[in-house]
């Protein structure tokens, strides 16, 4: 998570803005109480990880305690929340944060909701874009005197599609392992 917040984000915001960013990012472990945080590895390592939250808090990990709300949504009413989405660095691009949101969009669906929110950072807003979600409000979480730039998304469940990644001689260009992380 801490090499996907300081280098995936570099484009998008200052250094003062990353240090910032560590405040309102991170991992919550209620997800994987709930047995809602998924975990994509590669070759023994994780390369990338996301949840899909049947509780109110849209963003922040376990130390970011003003931003938690803990009471559980009502599928058929409330949009699932995607949370705590990460990819390592050394993969971006390589469909693995796209194969955690579908497989976060698809536990939701599972459980009854056919939509799904989420907290995007800047640097998350394109995957979010390419994959069906659309831009609710921009916002800016405070950290002290740094404005955190964020952008609220949402989508259909179910709209996101595992992608086939292929070499050029046709052969899987990798292959992810998946679990669901337990604390």
């Amino acid at each position: 998570m801490e090499r996907a917040i300081a280098e995936l984000q570099r484009d998008f915001l200052s250094a003062t803005e990353i240090d910032a960013s560590r405040e309102v990012m991170g991992l919550d472990t209620q997800l994987a109480a709930d047995g809602t945080y998924f975990v994509a590895e590669l070759d023994g390592s994780i390369v990338g990880c996301g949840g899909c939250s049947r509780r109110a808090t849209l963003y922040g990990g376990d130390h970011s305690h003003a931003r938690r709300e803990s009471r559980l949504l009502h599928p058929q009413q409330d949009p699932a929340r995607v949370r705590a989405m990460y990819t390592d660095p050394a993969v971006a691009g390589r469909g693995v944060g796209r194969r955690i949101l579908a497989a976060c969009e698809q536990a939701a669906a599972a459980e009854g909701s056919a939509a799904a929110e989420l907290m995007a950072t800047l640097a998350g807003e394109p995957l979010y874009r390419a994959c069906g979600y659309v831009e609710l409000e921009r916002t800016a979480a405070a950290v002290g005197e740094v404005s955190v730039p964020l952008v609220r998304m949402g989508s259909r469940c179910g709209c996101v599609a595992f992608p086939t990644h292929r070499s050029h001689d046709g052969a899987a260009s990798f292959a992810l392992r998946w679990r669901v992380a337990t604390r």
